[in-house]
């Protein structure tokens, strides 16, 4: 299914449906993120604001991009600081929309759309200051080899979205190849039972 279609069908509910997947990286990210001092922020897929919200107590310029208009227009109902520039962005095409560079790059459930990282992590790295970090959360990989996928229910019934698996080497090799360092690697489980298979996968890089 298309990718930006599926968004904007489903921010109608995107809130408001039971959502393991959304809840556990929200609280990961903020996690993973409580000991890094950011003052500005470029926000990958922000959605309908689930960390956007968080973003606005740490930093004081954030520009947060969906490629979603629905999912966007969602997220500026509940967030009206004016530190946020809201843009509605491809990021498989030209970022021109980030102006002066940042001291974080956020991806939250975006990468799984992704067909290949590389040129993700190469225009990240161009938007990041030296010292920058890039935190990236996503559906574990141990979780779409069982068949996981972002997906919801419409009215013409389950909507599976076109979703990439990506091996945690895959990460860490792109990291490497545009001069990130891997600061840590979390991995965060339903109930915190580490017993079961981890949903999310959390990765901490610097820019070198």
């Amino acid at each position: 299914m298309n990718t930006q279609f599926a968004y904007d069908n489903w921010s109608e509910q995107y809130d408001t449906n039971i959502n393991k997947t959304r809840d556990l990286e929200a609280l990961a990210l903020r996690e993973t993120l409580a000991g890094i001092d950011f003052n500005s922020c470029l926000e990958m897929g922000c959605g309908t604001g689930k960390n956007t919200a968080w973003f606005v107590t740490r930093a004081q310029r954030i520009t947060a991009t969906d490629l979603s208009a629905a999912m966007l227009a969602k997220a500026k109902e509940k967030i009206t600081s004016g530190n946020v520039d809201f843009v509605q962005a491809d990021m498989l095409l030209d970022w021109d929309f980030t102006g002066s560079k940042y001291d974080l790059v956020s991806f939250s459930l975006v990468l799984e759309h992704i067909e290949n990282l590389e040129p993700v992590f190469a225009r990240a790295a161009v938007a990041l200051e030296n010292r920058g970090y890039m935190y990236i959360g996503e559906l574990h990989p141990f979780k779409q080899y069982t068949g996981s996928k972002a997906r919801y229910t419409s009215s013409e019934g389950e909507q599976v979205l076109t979703c990439f698996n990506h091996n945690i080497s895959d990460f860490v090799w792109a990291a490497k190849k545009n001069g990130f360092e891997v600061i840590d690697i979390h991995e965060y489980f339903d109930e915190g039972d580490r017993s079961t298979i981890p949903r999310i996968l959390c990765l901490l890089l610097r820019k070198q």
